[in-house]
């Protein structure tokens, strides 16, 4: 298959926060900055949406009481400082970066609009979006769908701790069978748990294909299959019908 030319990569904060699964370890965010570098460096060019989980979620907060709209709201300024952590990152070792944030927040970053990140994009910066949509309810899942519609990113990369899908929670079941590939039907059909159905949904209508894939553990050359687009080697494919 033609190597990518432009990619969005949904990164959980969670990814960010190692085995300390809270906070940030600078170590592996650093470490992801060199990998990020690798993909930048072969030609393609890189988008990505940072979540929050590491920080604070919004649905787990929300069973305490806490209002939707307040619980979403402080979900996404998790996410603005997970962004602000990986530009560090990627300016330290001299890579081109931006934030733009669908929330208005100058001088931390500047507001999201679509020819700005066109812009960046073309001109070599890796351009990380923060604040999931700017709105409650929308998952930063929503988000990557979105932004990789309107940016027209040739792959949604869902960038996880796991290898990919199971047809069930292999933590919890010995016999839980990995899915290589599977269509968005399937994936709508069948509940699958990896992203939320309406950030399916924008993908299946936008012809967008979701890989999912490991980026926690580098021995499994996650960069050099996302350049190469050798998603028969590592992670699950969810495509067309």
């Amino acid at each position: 298959m033609p190597k990518f030319k432009r990619i969005l990569l949904k990164l959980s904060g969670e990814v960010l926060a190692g085995v300390n699964k809270f906070g940030h370890d600078f170590e592996i965010i650093n470490n992801f900055a060199g990998e990020l570098e690798k993909i930048l460096n072969s030609g393609i060019q890189i988008a990505i949406v940072v979540g929050g989980g590491n920080l604070i979620r919004g649905r787990d907060i929300k069973k305490f009481g806490v209002d939707n709209v307040i619980a979403d709201s402080m979900g996404m300024l998790g996410t603005v400082m997970n962004a602000l952590a990986l530009k560090d990152a990627l300016l330290r070792k001299n890579i081109p970066a931006q934030i733009l944030s669908a929330v208005n927040m100058p001088p931390i970053a500047d507001l999201y609009n679509r020819d700005r990140a066109l812009k960046f994009l073309e001109s070599g910066n890796i351009l990380i979006f923060a604040a999931g949509t700017g709105h409650p309810f929308f998952s930063t899942d929503t988000a990557a769908a979105l932004r990789s519609a309107e940016i027209k990113a040739d792959c949604l990369i869902k960038g996880t701790k796991v290898n990919g899908i199971y047809d069930k929670d292999p933590a919890k079941f010995k016999d839980a069978k990995f899915l290589p590939e599977l269509t968005f039907s399937e994936a709508l059909k069948n509940n699958i748990q990896v992203m939320d159905s309406a950030a399916f949904a924008i993908c299946r209508d936008n012809k967008i294909p979701v890989w999912v894939m490991n980026i926690q553990d580098n021995n499994n050359n996650w960069a050099e299959n996302i350049i190469n687009n050798n998603n028969s080697n590592a992670g699950t494919l969810v495509k067309e019908d």
